[in-house]
C-alpha cells in the first residue's frame, strides 16, 4: 500500500496539476506526490521524464501511460491497482487531470468503488487566462473545446448567445481563426473578448478587444496553447425566433438609432440564431 508518508493506507487517486508553462509553477507537493507514487498514470511519458528532471526528483513506482486513445482500456487496469491499495497519481501534459484532459473516467470509477480520490492543486489555463483577460471574473462558466465541425461549432455558440456569465474556451491555434469568426457570427462584431496565447511561457501574449478585431487579428495565423476569454451577453431581452418577432425587434433598434447591421447583429445575438437568419429574415 503506497504513502509518501511512510505510513501504509487505502489506495488513493491523486489528480496532480502540472505547470501550463514554467517548471517553477509547479506545486512543492507535486514533487513528493509523485517521487512517493506507487503508480504513475501521464497523458505523455516523455513529458512527464522532462517534468521530473525540471523538479530534480526518482520515480520510485512504475509508469503507464495514460491518454485519449487507451483511456478507457486502461481505467479498469488503474483501479484494480487503487483497489489493491496503490496510491496512484494522475498527471496530463498541462494543467489539471480530466479538464479538458484525460481523466474523468477514472475519476468516476474511482468514486463508484469508494476509493478516495483528492488532487494537489496546480496552475490553470483557465483561471489565468480570466484572470488577465480584464473581463468581469464574479461569475463564469469554462466551455472547453468547440466543436471542428463549422455548423456544430456555430449551433453551439448560438446557444450562449443569452449567456451572461463570461465565457472560457480552449482553441487549438490552427481552429483559432475559425473559432473567432463564428464567436463573431453568433454573439457579435462587438462582443469583447481576449485571446491568451502561450501562458506564462516565454511568449506569453494577451490580445483583447471586439471579437471583429481578434478576427482580423487572427488572419495571419496562430502559433502556441490558446485559451479564449468572451465576455457574456448584456442581459437584454431575448427576441423570439419567429419572423414577425425579428423584424418588430430589428425594427426597433433602428428606430432607436442603430444601423440596420449592428440591428441585425443584436436581434441575431438575443435570438440565439445566425445573423445570416435573420438578415434574410428582414430582407424577405
Amino acid at each position: 500500500m503506497g504513502s509518501i508518508y511512510g505510513e501504509p493506507m487505502d489506495g488513493v487517486l491523486v489528480l496532480a496539476g502540472t505547470p501550463i508553462g514554467q517548471a517553477g509553477d509547479a506545486p512543492p507537493r507535486l514533487a513528493a506526490e509523485l517521487a512517493g507514487a506507487d503508480v504513475v498514470a501521464a497523458e505523455d511519458t516523455r513529458r512527464l521524464k522532462r517534468l521530473c528532471a525540471d523538479l530534480q526528483i526518482t520515480l520510485g513506482g512504475r509508469v503507464v501511460s495514460y491518454f485519449e486513445g487507451n483511456e478507457q482500456a486502461r481505467t479498469p487496469v488503474l483501479l484494480e491497482a487503487l483497489l489493491a491499495g496503490e496510491r496512484v497519481v494522475l498527471v496530463t501534459d498541462a494543467g489539471m487531470p480530466s479538464v479538458s484532459d484525460p481523466g474523468y473516467r477514472l475519476v468516476a470509477a474511482a468514486v463508484e468503488h469508494d476509493v478516495r480520490v483528492t488532487a494537489v492543486p496546480g496552475p490553470s489555463a483557465v483561471l489565468t487566462a480570466l484572470a488577465v483577460s480584464g473581463l468581469p471574473v464574479d461569475r463564469f462558466c469554462f466551455e472547453g473545446f468547440l466543436p471542428r465541425k463549422a455548423g456544430e461549432r456555430g449551433r453551439r455558440l448560438a446557444g450562449l448567445a443569452a449567456e451572461e456569465r463570461t465565457m472560457v474556451f480552449f482553441e487549438a491555434p490552427h481552429r483559432t481563426g475559425a473559432a473567432l469568426a463564428a464567436m463573431a457570427e453568433a454573439l457579435g462584431d462587438d462582443r469583447r473578448a481576449a485571446v491568451c496565447r502561450e501562458l506564462t511561457k516565454t511568449h506569453e501574449e494577451v490580445r483583447r478587444g471586439p471579437l471583429a478585431d481578434l478576427v482580423a487579428w487572427a488572419e495571419d495565423g496562430v502559433r502556441g496553447e490558446v485559451t479564449i476569454v468572451v465576455e457574456g451577453s448584456s442581459g437584454a431581452p431575448a427576441v423570439d425566433s419567429d419572423p414577425g418577432s425579428l423584424r418588430t425587434a430589428v425594427a426597433a433598434l433602428e428606430a432607436s438609432g442603430s444601423t440596420r447591421k449592428e440591428a441585425i447583429a443584436e436581434v441575431a445575438r438575443r435570438a440565439g440564431l445566425p445573423k445570416r437568419e435573420v438578415y434574410d429574415v428582414v430582407h424577405r
